[in-house]
C-alpha cells in the first residue's frame, strides 16, 4: 500500500508511514476542542486586588494591638473568596 501523505510504499498492516509519520487510517477519536478562556480569572484577580486595597486602608485605621488578628481574618476572607470564585468558574 502507499502512504496517503507522501506516496511511499509501506506495509499493508502499517499503522504509520515510516518516512513521514502520517497515520494510515483516520483517527477513531477526535481531539478535544481547545477551551475558551473565560473572564472569571480576570474577575477573580480584580476582586482579590480590590479586597487587598480595602484591607490596606482598614489596617491603617485600626490600633496596632489588633492588627495581627485583623490581618489573619482578612487573609482567611480573601482565600475563601478566591476559592469560591475558582469553584464557581470550574462549574460553568
Amino acid at each position: 500500500m502507499q502512504c496517503r501523505h507522501c506516496g511511499t510504499e509501506i506495509a499493508d498492516k502499517a499503522l504509520i508511514c515510516y518516512r513521514c509519520g502520517a497515520a494510515t487510517t483516520d483517527a477513531i477519536y477526535k481531539p478535544a476542542a481547545p477551551r475558551r478562556r473565560s473572564r472569571t480569572g480576570l474577575l477573580a484577580s480584580v476582586l482579590v486586588l480590590a479586597l487587598l486595597v480595602v484591607l490596606a486602608v482598614y489596617v491603617g485605621r485600626i490600633p496596632s494591638s489588633q492588627t495581627a488578628r485583623a490581618l489573619a481574618w482578612a487573609a482567611v476572607a480573601i482565600t475563601a473568596v478566591a476559592v469560591a470564585v475558582r469553584v464557581y468558574s470550574r462549574r460553568r
